[in-house]
């Protein structure tokens, strides 16, 4: 099971900002597939054998640092 990331975007975005939609990466930062939810991206995910993570703070989202995801 390889692990991927579910991020909102744009990022970088100001706290209180909308969130446009869910991305799915890997550790290479490559999108793998795009949703409006991050239910839809985590669903995609788990059906397609990935092990999806989001982060545990929103801005705290290095994919380095494991601590800074869980898995869900």
């Amino acid at each position: 099971m390889a692990t991927v990331f579910v991020e909102p975007r744009p990022k970088g975005r100001q706290e209180g900002s909308p969130i446009t939609d869910y991305v799915v990466e890997d550790h290479a930062d490559h999108v793998l597939a795009t949703f409006g939810t991050q239910h839809e991206a985590i669903t995609w995910s788990k059906r397609n054998g990935h092990s999806p993570h989001v982060a545990r703070v929103r801005h705290l989202n290095d994919k380095k640092r494991p601590d800074h995801w869980r898995a869900v």
